[in-house]
């Protein structure tokens, strides 16, 4: 077996970096054989992943967090065409590795080789936001804008430190103007959160408990604008998985979603950032797209 593994150094605040010699030396001892590529720009795992994927590699691997499978992961789908991904694995080397523990996958550099070494594989779905794909969530408004405060942050790790960008994005949270339509319904007016799920969980949070990979759904989180009182007490649910109970939210799962919004939202797929206003959002899920590697 040989795979391609693309290796984000950047990932846990540079702990990954201290590891790619460890992920190599376990492909190895599964017998795999493996050539390493380790990035160093934004957006070059995407590149290195859809060239791999044209090539002659039995799989593509992503070690890092979920940002770097969600780079790996869009290369792997623009090479697919209109079938499904060549097989793909993951090395969990990020903060919160929220996809690769929702997926069931090891939580070791050894036993993801031993793994993805097995060559065992299930179809999952993928969902796609404009041009972007993703494979664990994307999200409009108030979502994105954590994850820019998070980007802004260098002296915490771990999942303090979504928390502490979570209230820094409170106190700055003004509502978007959005027109939505989904599945047998929609919205106009001013909101706030918009969180499109194919996981449960994201940055450390159950945004959408009961989330299957492979439904050919995506679960949708949406609220309006409310209260700052009200936005706080849909936070401390969110904190034990019940806030998609709450009144103001509307929870359901869908196949697509078309939004406009004034101002332009800031979106991102898997925590990564892809632009910081789009006034037109399209979202559709990608039915057993992805072959992914698994125990």
């Amino acid at each position: 077996m040989r795979v391609k593994v693309i290796l984000n150094p950047y990932a846990n605040r540079w702990g990954a970096k201290a590891r790619a010699e460890a992920t190599v030396d376990a492909f190895h001892a599964a017998g795999v054989e493996c050539d390493l590529v380790i990035t160093d720009t934004v957006g070059q795992g995407i590149s290195e992943a859809e060239t791999a994927a044209r090539q002659d590699y039995d799989a593509i691997i992503a070690a890092g967090g979920d940002g770097t499978i969600n780079e790996v992961i869009n290369g792997v789908i623009r090479a697919a065409g209109d079938g499904p991904t060549c097989p793909f694995g993951i090395v969990p080397l990020g903060t919160a590795n929220d996809f690769n523990l929702m997926a069931g996958l090891p939580a070791t550099i050894e036993e993801s080789a031993r793994v993805i070494a097995a060559g065992r594989t299930r179809q999952i779905d993928a969902g796609q936001v404009n041009d972007r794909f993703f494979i664990n969530n994307s999200a409009a408004a108030m979502e994105p804008m954590v994850t820019i405060e998070n980007i802004k942050m260098t002296w915490l790790s771990g999942e303090i430190r979504y928390i502490v960008a979570l209230l820094r994005a409170l106190v700055k949270l003004k509502p978007w103007t959005m027109n939505l339509t989904w599945d047998g319904g929609g919205y106009e007016g001013p909101a706030y959160l918009l969180s499109v799920c194919n996981s449960p969980r994201t940055g450390g949070f159950m945004m959408a408990p009961g989330a299957v990979l492979d439904d050919g759904l995506l679960d949708m989180v949406f609220a309006p604008q409310v209260s700052k009182r009200t936005v706080i007490a849909i936070l401390l649910k969110l904190m034990r998985g019940e806030h998609i109970h709450h009144p103001a939210v509307t929870f359901q799962r869908i196949t697509a979603i078309d939004l406009t919004s004034v101002p332009g939202t800031p979106l991102h797929t898997d925590g990564e950032l892809f632009t910081e206003s789009a006034d037109r959002v399209s979202y559709r899920v990608l039915p057993g797209k992805v072959t992914l590697l698994t125990p």
